[in-house]
């Protein structure tokens, strides 16, 4: 789910910088107090976003067995801590991702498992559930799940 030229810093840099919405721990992310070059990591609200969007999305996956069994580890906690991380570091946010995992490589990473067309739906009912939760500014969420749902199918690997 990476650019392919893997610049994640400024995958979404300028996008949505007229928008403002709301943060995930309810701080108001008002465009105004935002500088003109902030990164769209800052403009949703940095890292209690992406914390909220993984916890959302990987509750959802939890409370779903089928999808569920798709992953291998007992505990999804270091899932989602790769989610957020890969996606503070999609938006322009900290570096951690590639730092402790290397680059991204998610159709490489994903390969080992079948991806169809019913599971990339799955995923993306739950991560829908997942951005709106986060009460974003529309063009904010908008940039958001465009970017989302175009991974999503870039995974697809089975038919």
């Amino acid at each position: 789910m990476a650019p392919a030229s893997g610049t994640a810093a400024s995958a979404g840099g300028g996008a949505g910088a007229a928008a403002g919405g709301s943060g995930a721990a309810g701080a108001r992310v008002d465009a105004e107090a935002q500088p003109e070059n902030a990164s769209f990591y800052e403009q949703v609200g940095g890292h209690e976003t992406f914390v909220k969007l993984a916890r959302v999305f990987y509750e959802q996956v939890a409370a779903d067995p089928e999808f569920r069994a798709m992953y291998p580890e007992e505990d999804l906690g270091p899932a989602e801590e790769r989610l957020r991380m890969f996606l503070e570091q999609y938006w322009g946010g900290p570096k951690t991702y590639s730092e402790q995992r290397g680059h991204p490589r998610l159709r490489m990473r994903h390969a080992p498992y079948t991806v169809d067309f019913a599971a990339r739906d799955t995923w993306l009912r739950h991560m829908r559930a997942a951005v709106d939760s986060l009460d974003l500014a529309p063009l904010l969420e908008e940039t958001l799940w465009d970017y989302l749902e175009r991974a999503a199918h870039s995974m697809v690997n089975s038919a």
